[in-house]
């Protein structure tokens, strides 16, 4: 039977696709087809965007500030929770509920600590009512534990299926020997809640003693975009590699991508963290990058404003600072080709609902990419 099992296990993995690695060059147009503007400024890091109309958006500061912007204009958000500022931690993304019009419901991912020790803080989901420029009936939805004073690998983005579910991401918290490996443990996971905050009976490990029950998703080292394609309605994340070995995934009901068991980069001394890339029973990354790029936010193109754009994958690179592009066809990255190049440390993009792609930038705010006709 166990022969069975792994066997089944193996051919399940492999349909999840080989790992790809970069082609040998990225392209950096010397015509440029696209010009930009920058329609927000005066934010330092702009981590999290969430649009509320085609004029209005929420934009998160890593600081601890939630701005409402309209018409380029922004106001301060009343109501956040205590907010552990350390390192990556603070405050991070930010996402509308799906029938936000209806309900006004917008959920956070933050790094703070509720329990009121001194032993730092760690990665918690909450949700609250966005009732003009104040937050209302704030819900802690999940808070991860132990707390910790290491400023690493808090992850963390939102996104929703179209089964009324919630994902977001914690990193593994620097602490890879026990976290990401571990479904008892929090750290180097994706996690799964209904809309309400509740955790489905159907998570993979749900009903496994000693886990943790809201874990869909484990072996991450530190997830730092996600985004739903468009077509499948898969869930699609990237997380940052240490020396080389940035990932893609595509997140999949209880699967073990490996962190730090395979892994294709190395530790940043230039030693070796392992020397496996592949194991049967850990899916392979969809793509990955050597050398690293820092990947951020992550978004598909889906509208008809870019010529030759529709369809194309874009993450945010804080180390090399553009925006990439990637063209996908037949399941695989066909190309790649630098936006924005040189602009800053890209840490978030995203599709606004008149279909322009918005990037938030470092020291710049929130710029809008404009074809040129």
């Amino acid at each position: 039977m166990q022969k069975i099992i792994s066997a089944f296990l193996f051919l399940f993995l492999s349909s999840i696709g080989c790992a790809q690695n970069n082609p040998p060059f990225i392209e950096t147009p010397l015509k440029k087809d696209y010009t930009y503007e920058i329609i927000i400024d005066g934010i330092d890091v702009p981590w999290g965007m969430a649009f509320l109309s085609n004029n209005e958006l929420l934009v998160t500061e890593i600081s601890g500030v939630l701005y409402r912007v309209k018409n380029g204009k922004k106001t301060k958000v009343n109501g956040l929770p205590y907010i552990y500022r350390r390192g990556q931690g603070g405050l991070l993304d930010v996402a509308l509920h799906p029938d936000f019009k209806k309900n006004n419901i917008i959920y956070l991912t933050l790094a703070t600590n509720t329990e009121g020790d001194s032993k730092g803080g760690n990665t918690a989901l909450y949700s609250g009512e966005l009732e003009g420029n104040n937050l209302n009936n704030l819900k802690l939805i999940y808070k991860s534990v132990p707390n910790s004073k290491k400023g690493e690998h808090f992850g963390s983005r939102i996104v929703f299926d179209k089964k009324g579910h919630i994902y977001f991401g914690i990193g593994d918290r620097a602490n890879r020997e026990k976290n990401p490996q571990d479904i008892r443990r929090d750290g180097g996971k994706i996690y799964r809640f209904n809309l309400d905050g509740s955790i489905p009976k159907d998570n993979p490990f749900f009903n496994k003693k000693g886990a943790k029950k809201a874990v869909f998703s484990y072996g991450h080292r530190n997830p730092q975009g996600m985004t739903v394609h468009p077509i499948t309605g898969e869930i699609w994340e990237n997380e940052h590699g240490p020396k080389g070995g940035d990932e893609i995934n595509i997140i999949k009901k209880g699967i073990n991508y490996g962190w730090p068991e395979i892994t294709y980069g190395i530790n940043y001394s230039g030693t070796p963290i392992t020397n496996k890339t592949e194991d049967p029973t850990m899916a392979q990354p969809f793509y990955y990058w050597i050398p690293s790029i820092a990947p951020s936010g992550m978004a598909f193109s889906t509208s008809n404003i870019y010529k030759k754009w529709k369809g194309s994958l874009f993450i945010g690179s804080l180390k090399f600072e553009y925006l990439e592009r990637l063209m996908i066809e037949n399941n695989r990255v066909v190309k790649r080709e630098k936006i924005l190049d040189k602009i800053g440390r890209v840490r978030n993009v995203v599709e606004g609902p008149d279909g322009f792609l918005y990037v938030g930038v470092e020291g710049k705010g929130i710029i809008k990419i404009i074809p040129k006709t």
